[in-house]
């Protein structure tokens, strides 16, 4: 009998085997012995120990670390000013969306279909079902028309502000192509006869700066300008009497060296900045100064300031105001900085030099700018009755008919808040202001004499669109519709809206910044974040609430990086035929710069208080709660967008961003 046949046949990496007898393979398909096999095998049980014992790390020393800052926040403060109708809303929100999502997640495990259009095509099987199968054709009939009309209104809002941010973009484009700067006359001053010179009086506001005061007022003292041509006021509103002390030693020292220098304290300190301006304004001796350029404390201009900005009023009698942009000493300290950074680069170089190079009038930045005297006195002066005096003058001077124009090559450098909070606060009266003088000025500005193209531009651009709609949208759009939408399948947002366009308008808010590029994806993120303090402080500014008159100076760190010390440098390397002027504190303001700083470390266990921000973490649970709705339905980008937004406002919520403190 023959043996039993065997057939083999091999194509490519495939083997068929036919046969019972034992069959020998070449030596190169061999198997793995079982010495390599159980390397492999600990090699991949190793891997995956590390992974897991690292993420248990993790997960373990973020828990702690969240942990640590809930016991050691300071929640009183601001749970009080939480309290309002917003923050009940969103806590409203969080807990229907939690019972909707309950009531999905028993729908997924009951096999319903969870994106039926058409509930009165599902079949039911029991009473909960029936529930269920009502709740969808409630939703359908009642629910989903009027989100998809909300959801449209402000799609509209966003592709209209988008639109205009994208003119700006090809504005500033344009100013680049074809190289529009202001230009200084060549004949604007005679630099060997210093009469020529016109008055200029250099206003410093300040009010508790124990930080930066030294370097402010040195940086003024510094100005190359005649001696005999020059005023610089110290507007002292501190309230600690060792502090004025400190500041008036440091004026008496300037002034000892020749600089034309005076300190004012005012006794009845009302009306916060403008009150303080207002109050300089009114000295007799302002009248022979032809020109005012504004400081605030922490900004610290170079010497040739003067000579950059003053000169573009020869020959330009109905110019009122020469604005410079602000740089950054601190811009890459941590990402809260650097974030701002992005924002505000492209408030100067774009909304700024666009304004100020086709429509001559922009919002006074409120320092590093320069007045015509003249200009304030007819404008009305500076006014105590909103929270953003700059913009209001800046306003009202334009209604008076005067130019302005901005120069984005004169920088000063400055400091930008580095925590959180102190962030959360100036934002809140940078969008506050704006609704209150819009309420104020609108009267005026209808009334008016300049052309319908200007008050359309102030009333519909400047206002509305960049002030009010701006905040509007992003909190109602990204914050509470698409959320709900993740309940309300019918209304669902086009990815367009929730992805293309906002990483587009990101990317050309970047393109000012662009060593700022990597960080796109959290600025994008940060933005929508910020929406709930923005929409907020929009509506308290609307309507008059509270929280609309408040005023805090903004926390600021003295923190000096290298560019200053290099020009510092420069300024001292300089051969001028006047006596070099030294900064210097005698024994006594040593002494009480050193009570100062130990009342600093006894009071900062109780300043130095991490917060938790509940109207960000009740977004945060929100935002994650529609996201595992999204997840039941396999949503793709909706998940992610919801997820990382909502890991975003959980990160501000526990203030993980920015200065951290102890």
């Amino acid at each position: 009998m023959a043996p039993t046949s065997l057939v083999v046949t091999i194509e490519k990496n495939l083997m068929e085997i036919n046969g019972s007898d034992s069959l020998l393979l070449p030596e190169k398909q061999k198997a793995a012995s079982p010495k390599q096999l159980t390397w492999v095998l600990l090699l991949k049980a190793h891997r995956a120990l590390f992974f897991f014992s690292w993420f248990a790390i993790t997960v373990k020393t973020l828990f702690a670390s969240v942990k640590k800052r809930i016991a050691h926040a300071d929640v009183n403060e601001e749970g009080s000013k939480s309290r309002g109708k917003l923050y009940r809303f969103i806590k409203a929100f969080l807990a229907i969306s939690i019972a909707g999502l309950i009531v999905e997640l028993v729908a997924h495990f009951k096999k319903w279909n969870l994106r039926m259009i058409h509930p009165l095509e599902l079949e039911v099987h029991g009473l909960l079902q029936w529930f269920y199968v009502s709740w969808l054709s409630f939703r359908v009939d009642y629910i989903a028309p009027l989100v998809l009309m909300l959801s449209k209104f402000c799609i509209v809002l966003f592709m209209i502000q988008s639109l205009d941010r994208l003119v700006l973009c090809v504005g500033c484009f344009w100013i680049k192509f074809k190289k529009i700067k202001p230009i200084i006359q060549d004949d604007a001053y005679d630099l060997e006869d210093a009469s020529t010179f016109p008055m200029v009086l250099v206003q410093i506001p300040m009010c508790n700066e124990r930080e930066v005061y030294a370097q402010s007022i040195a940086a003024a003292c510094e100005l190359d300008w005649p001696r005999n041509r020059i005023l610089i006021q110290v507007l002292d509103d501190s309230d600690d009497g060792n502090l004025q002390r400190l500041i008036k030693e440091e004026v008496l020292s300037w002034n000892e060296k020749g600089v034309n220098i005076v300190y004012r304290h005012r006794l009845i300190r009302t009306g916060y900045k403008a009150g303080n301006l207002k109050s300089a304004m009114a000295c007799d001796y302002v009248k022979d100064y032809e020109f005012v350029a504004i400081l605030d404390a922490d900004f610290q201009p170079n010497p040739d300031f003067l000579k950059l900005t003053v000169p573009h009023f020869k020959g330009n009698p109905q110019l009122g105001l020469v604005q410079a942009r602000w740089a950054f000493v601190n811009r890459d300290e941590n990402l809260l900085t650097r974030l701002q950074n992005i924002n505000l680069c492209f408030h100067f170089e774009v909304e700024q030099q666009v304004n100020g190079a086709f429509l001559n009038f922009f919002g006074f930045n409120g320092t590093a700018g320069v007045w015509r005297t003249e200009a304030l006195e007819e404008s009305g002066g500076w006014l105590e009755r909103t929270t953003v005096e700059d913009m209001d003058i800046a306003v009202r001077a334009h209604l008076k008919g005067w130019k302005f124009i901005f120069l984005n090559d004169v920088k000063v450098l400055c400091e930008l808040p580095e925590s959180y909070e102190a962030y959360k606060k100036q934002q809140h009266r940078w969008h506050s202001g704006p609704m209150q003088l819009f309420r104020l000025c609108l009267p005026s500005i209808i009334t008016s004499k300049i052309s319908i193209w200007k008050k359309t531009n102030l009333i519909f651009l400047f206002f509305l669109l960049r002030k009010l709609i701006l905040p509007f949208y992003s909190f109602t759009l990204f914050c509470v519709i698409l959320p709900l939408t993740m309940f309300i399948p019918e209304a669902e947002l086009p990815l367009w809206v929730i992805c293309y366009i906002p990483v587009f308008m990101s990317l050309l808010n970047i393109l000012p910044s662009p060593k700022s590029f990597p960080f796109l994806i959290p600025y994008l993120l940060f933005e929508n974040t910020m929406s709930v303090t923005k929409f907020n402080a929009m509506v308290s500014g609307l309507f008059q609430l509270g929280s609309s008159y408040e005023w805090i100076v903004t926390k600021k760190t003295g923190r000096s990086s290298e560019s200053d010390f290099l020009a510092f440098a420069e300024r001292e390397s300089k051969t001028t035929n006047e006596e070099k002027i030294l900064r210097r504190h005698s024994e006594s303001g040593l002494q009480l710069l050193s009570k100062l700083n130990q009342q600093e470390k006894q009071m900062g266990s109780k300043k130095k208080r991490n917060k938790v921000y509940r109207k960000e973490l009740a977004l945060a649970f929100l935002l994650l709660t529609a996201s595992a709705r999204s997840l039941l339905s396999a949503h793709g980008v909706h998940f992610y967008f919801l997820l990382f937004q909502g890991l975003s406002f959980l990160v501000v919520g526990f203030d993980l961003i920015g200065e951290q403190m102890n």
